[in-house]
């Protein structure tokens, strides 16, 4: 197989070079995937209809919950792929790509027919009451039942892809299924289209995503040959040391995502408590807008993984460091100042989403607190990924547990007793600026240990 030279752009191109190349196209399907998420909530507000928007609400912590095999497989086999680049073993490369996505087709298929088979009692879990029932329902049936294989499969082949260092091809995949969507959303949900309500938004979900598997599954076949993304169902074979490499990285980042179902369900139901659709809308609306700085984090964050593993696998500490640290610097400030702009006009974005008195009064309270908490997020993703990317899974999972287990969680139910329904909305605040001095500490201690033995090697 004849093989793809990123060694420049890993080894010798200059920082800052070598940061946006990877990290520009991934921000770029970053800030297309924020639209996408937006866009149902959007154009499901345009109905003015608060029982449509709690219905995408409620169903929201089953799409995250794809996460958890995304993750596994996804950030997972990149890194290891990432890691045997550096190390120049191209035949695990070959097989720890097949391995990742003939897994993750198993396990979305699996999730899709179980969700479909206990859907009642899904429904009853999520908080979908007598009011909410039908549209979180038929969401759930196209986005989950339908949608689950290709919503899984096209973020997988994105992590494969961008693995080796084609990070302009993951993220074409990536915004042509959010392209797409975005498009189809006004069609399928409003009157003047389809008239489908919530469910012509998952509609509109499922056939964007299947578009984007398509887009990979085309990529890959005309560069056979010339690619470590394999797929040949020959090369899908159990090997030890694979699997144990990207479930110590993929578990913790699998954990971290079911763990975010869980917080995101609790919050949920502790919102649907005030019996109130407006109040589970305006949170939904609110959780959704703050992801715009999020999801540029985590853009910049996925971004520099193959840099950071490539690095750290070769032993060029130096290299490594000084990539975190300068996509640390750009990300701190861009989310520093989006986080501001939210904060500033809160309650004007709020509208631009539901034109509802009480929706907006909701979410103007809640988003401002939310977007106190992006910057110290911000830090944590960073952290994160220099974990995953180093293969250091244990201290992937020690965040993972701590950020909802013992910290988010238990502070949901300490502010909604202090500060009713409101407090809410900081459980995040508390949790991650706790966790961004943790991270600190532990990326010096990390960062010293290794520069130590590169000297005494």
């Amino acid at each position: 197989m004849k093989s793809m030279d990123k060694t420049q752009l890993f080894e010798t191109s200059p920082i800052p070079k070598a940061v946006a190349s990877l990290c520009i196209p991934t921000v770029l399907s970053s800030l297309v995937m924020i639209m996408y998420n937006l866009a149902d909530t959007f154009f499901v507000g345009e109905l003015n209809d608060a029982i449509q928007n709690a219905g995408v609400t409620l169903a929201a912590p089953v799409l995250l919950a794809f996460n958890a095999v995304t993750n596994l497989f996804g950030v997972g086999t990149s890194s290891k792929m990432s890691r045997a680049l550096g190390s120049k073993d191209y035949d695990t490369v070959y097989k720890s790509s097949a391995f990742g996505f003939y897994c993750s087709l198993i396990f979305s298929a699996l999730m899709a027919l179980g969700c479909t088979v206990f859907k009642t009692p899904l429904l009853e879990l999520l908080g979908a009451d007598s009011e909410t029932w039908t549209a979180t329902s038929e969401y759930l049936m196209w986005t989950v039942t339908c949608g689950a294989v290709p919503a899984i499969m096209n973020v997988i082949m994105s992590y494969l892809v961008r693995a080796e260092g084609a990070s302009l091809h993951a993220s074409i995949g990536t915004m042509s299924g959010c392209v797409l969507n975005i498009i189809l959303d006004p069609i399928f949900i409003l009157p003047w289209g389809l008239d489908m309500g919530a469910a012509g938004a998952g509609l509109a979900t499922f056939i964007s995503n299947s578009l984007a598997c398509a887009y990979y599954l085309v990529l890959l076949y005309i560069k056979r040959g010339k690619t470590y993304v394999c797929i040949n169902p020959k090369m899908f074979v159990f090997r030890a040391d694979i699997a144990k490499d990207i479930c110590v990285v993929g578990i913790p980042a699998s954990i971290q995502n079911l763990l975010n179902v869980t917080g995101m369900t609790v919050l949920n139901n502790f919102t649907a408590a005030y019996n109130s659709a407006a109040a589970v809308a305006a949170m939904g609306i609110s959780h959704k807008i703050s992801l715009v700085p999020v999801y540029v984090s985590m853009g910049l964050s996925q971004g520099i993984m193959p840099l950071v593993s490539y690095n750290y696998a070769s032993g060029d500490i130096k290299r490594m460091r000084a990539s975190i640290s300068y996509t640390t610097k750009i990300s701190m400030a861009i989310i520093v100042v989006l986080a501001s702009l939210l904060c500033a006009f809160s309650g004007v974005v709020t509208e631009t989403f539901l034109d509802d008195a009480d929706v907006i009064a909701y979410g103007t309270r809640f988003l401002r607190a939310m977007t106190l908490a992006l910057p110290f997020l911000c830090y944590d993703f960073i952290a994160v990924a220099v974990f995953q990317s180093c293969g250091m899974g244990g201290k992937s999972l020690a965040f993972a547990l701590a950020r909802k287990l013992v910290l988010e969680i238990p502070a949901l139910f300490v502010l909604d007793k202090l500060y009713p329904l409101y407090g809410l909305a900081y459980a995040q605040l508390v949790s991650e600026l706790v966790l961004a001095i943790a991270a600190a500490i532990v990326l010096t201690k990390m960062f010293r240990k290794l520069q130590t033995e590169a000297k005494g090697a």
